[in-house]
């Protein structure tokens, strides 16, 4: 029987959902430690076997919104009563629960009817939180559920810019949200927020461990990989080949080509490892269109 591959309720760019059932092939069977650098939304290890977990980002919200719905996770109840009060302060859309949006507005705006909907009252939420302390993650959460792409975006002044989406908190949400409930509270993630080489150090790891990395890609033009440059590559893949030197397991997934650039930093660097041909696409904030583009996992093992 076809394993279910689960979704992260944080609906993140550039997750790995739709290709674990491909990578996760890849995996070793057993595993003590199962870590993860640049966790995300957190679809992989969601859908991975391990005795324990250690995941970090360098995003602060990120990793507080992990911990906002680990917490949740006993507490459903009055997780989504917290979430239902909110989203009706606000007037917002809820096709979870109810159809609220008007015939008419359906008829007018066929493919758009949610953000027409939703668009005065989820800016107003967006203002609220930003002049807020930026510290209320149900706030937060709701912004990301109903955003654009579903993406955490701030601008150069740490303000949550994303605009308002076609979508809202319909049956997927819940869904997705009932497999991370169940996940977390299965296996326990520890959650650092650090820089990923200070995070690696933090940990004791052994020959029985595996280091899944999903960094950000160097040729790529996404929100997320912005801040990663040539250098940021080097030391990457210069720490990984001493893990390895250590006999630590690691698989790392990246782009080799996108459009008409290439990776050669890492193409190079690939050829001592294992190199695994992964079919993906890749979309972006500025352009929704999917591009074909070369993803490849590496492994050590």
């Amino acid at each position: 029987m076809k394993k279910q591959i689960l979704r992260s309720p944080l609906f993140y760019v550039g997750d790995k959902y739709k290709l674990m059932e491909e990578i996760s092939t890849y995996f070793p069977a057993n595993i003590d430690k199962f870590v993860e650098p640049f966790v995300g939304g957190g679809s992989v290890f969601m859908n991975t076997g391990a005795e324990q977990f250690y995941l970090n980002d360098i995003d602060s919200y990120i990793i507080g919104l992990h911990k906002y719905l680990c917490k949740s996770a006993n507490r459903k109840k009055d997780f989504i009563v917290n979430l239902e009060t909110i989203i009706k302060e606000y007037g917002l859309s809820y096709s979870y629960k109810e159809d609220n949006i008007p015939t008419e507005l359906k008829r007018q705006y066929k493919k758009t009817y949610f953000a027409k909907y939703n668009k005065d009252a989820y800016e107003q939420m967006r203002t609220d939180f930003n002049e807020s302390s930026k510290d209320n993650m149900s706030i937060l959460y709701l912004l990301l559920i109903y955003g654009f792409n579903r993406m955490l975006r701030f601008n150069k002044s740490g303000d949550f810019n994303l605009p308002v989406g076609n979508v809202d908190f319909n049956s997927n949400v819940a869904s997705a949200l009932e497999d991370y409930f169940q996940e977390v509270k299965n296996k326990n993630p520890k959650w650092y927020n650090l820089d990923y080489k200070v995070f690696l150090k933090k940990l004791q790891l052994s020959e029985n461990d595996f280091i899944y990395l999903d960094p950000p890609y160097l040729i790529t033009f996404s929100e997320y990989n912005k801040l990663w440059n040539k250098q940021d590559e080097i030391e990457l893949l210069q720490l990984l080949d001493e893990l390895n030197e250590r006999n630590i397991r690691f698989a790392i997934s990246n782009v080799t080509h996108y459009k008409d650039r290439q990776n050669d930093i890492f193409i190079e660097w690939a050829q001592k490892y294992h190199i695994h041909s992964i079919k993906s696409n890749y979309i972006s904030y500025h352009d929704n269109s999917i591009k074909q583009f070369n993803e490849v996992l590496i492994t050590n093992y």
